[in-house]
């Protein structure tokens, strides 16, 4: 059996991944990839923040980004009814990006991949990862490439960026009862023949249905689109087993998009993803570090799955490059408290919408300003910024502004 050294290994090539491969190449420490797909491969996750964007750029990957020419997300729009709340990146409180892009997955992590690999880091495709055993901190890791030749690699460090695979989560029994529960989801993706021009073609929207359900629409630059519903389960139980009759019978509940995808054909038939939230016991260990999807995913209605899976893979791979260098490291304190720290934000803006008072503040007709501004910077992922206070004070704000709204008390 082949045998290989390296003082970091990376289990997943998606964002989170290559974030950490990006950062520890510029730092000069050695990282070898593996991923179990061939890519490209469809991949969910197709909407982006903008404190994303500084990841990629300290990870050396926003030029390469920028060069693919993927549509660029200026904002997002909520639609119910007659309502309409809109958000504008350059509108929000405090420093940071005011834009982003919004990305078919497939080609997005491909050209990460192929970046990553141009700047010299090895990444094994096809690699299924069949055991992984911890001495101490260091670890040898076996694999199966095309199903045919098995290699050994021995780890000073890992960095299980593995999404959904969720190497080592399942492995040593990490998996625990996710934080939202109750949602599942169901997508495709469509050519569109007759894309509108300007806001239209190119707005990610979310339409909502009721307080429960609701619709996206992400337009991609190639001319495709991401279409979706997410719902309770229950919700689900009312339509065919058939995901495509599904599918045609949902859009049919649209008012403000009802008709206007009828004549568009499925690129694939659609996909369900029952309980899509994730969560696990502890996010590090002795030799660890999970980050991304495959450490905890919370629910896709303000596109944090990305931006989480890039902050995680950045802070893994600065401590883990810290420990391998001998240094001491505070993993509870520099990487569950911070990464908590702003997954909470979200956590609590997840389940306000669910209840309805997030909506209310989304869905009134005459918005503070201040209040909008400092909303749409944790929607442009400024999750860590206490000095917002729809951050700093995010398990009660919500709450007590819908209830002044409830009293007509506030101009909001």
């Amino acid at each position: 059996m082949k045998q290989l050294n390296t003082q970091i290994l990376i289990i997943g090539a998606g964002p989170s991944g290559m974030v950490a491969a990006g950062y520890l190449k510029k730092q000069g420490v050695d990282c070898l990839v593996v991923e179990k797909s061939i890519f490209p491969r469809f991949s969910i996750g197709e909407s982006l923040l903008p404190k994303s964007m500084e990841n990629f750029e300290e990870s050396g990957l926003l030029e390469a980004i920028k060069a693919a020419g993927f549509q660029k997300k200026y904002g997002a729009r909520f639609i119910k009814a007659s309502k309409v709340g809109e958000f504008d990146f350059s509108e929000k409180y405090g420093e940071g990006w005011d834009w982003t892009w919004q990305v078919p997955r497939a080609d997005f992590d491909l050209v990460l991949a192929n970046e990553i690999q141009r700047k010299g880091v090895k990444i094994f495709f096809n690699a299924e990862v069949n055991n992984v055993d911890f001495c101490g901190k260091k670890s040898t890791t076996k694999i199966l490439i095309n199903s045919e030749e098995k290699i050994e690699i021995n780890a000073d460090f890992i960095i299980d960026a593995s999404g959904n695979g969720r190497v080592l989560a399942n492995q040593l029994e990490l998996n625990t009862s996710p934080k939202i529960t109750g949602n599942s989801s169901i997508f495709t993706h469509i050519k569109e023949t007759d894309r509108p021009k300007g806001k239209e073609g190119e707005l990610i929207t979310f339409e909502v249905l009721d307080t429960k359900t609701w619709f996206w629409y992400f337009p991609f630059s190639n001319g495709n689109a991401s279409l979706g519903f997410v719902s309770n389960h229950d919700w689900f139980k009312d339509f065919s087993n058939d995901n495509s009759v599904a599918f045609k019978r949902m859009l049919k509940k649209l008012k403000y998009y009802l008709g206007r995808f009828d004549d568009e054909l499925f690129l694939f038939e659609p996909v369900k993803m029952p309980n899509i939230s994730r969560n696990v016991k502890k996010i590090y260990g002795d030799g660890f570090a999970l980050s991304g999807n495959s450490a905890e995913f919370l629910d896709p209605i303000f596109s944090s799955g990305v931006a989480f899976a890039t902050e995680s893979g950045l802070q893994a791979a600065k401590l883990a490059k810290l420990e391998v260098e001998g240094n001491n490291v505070d993993w509870e304190k520099d990487y569950t408290e911070y990464m908590q720290s702003g997954i909470s934000v979200f956590s609590s803006y997840v389940k306000e919408w669910y209840t309805g008072n997030l909506q209310k503040l989304f869905f009134h007709e005459m918005p503070r300003t201040e209040i909008k501004e400092q909303i749409c910077a944790v929607l442009a992922g400024y999750v860590w910024d206490k000095t917002n206070p729809f951050v700093k004070n995010h398990q009660r704000i919500i709450k007590n502004v819908a209830r002044l709204i409830d009293q007509e008390e506030i101009n909001f």
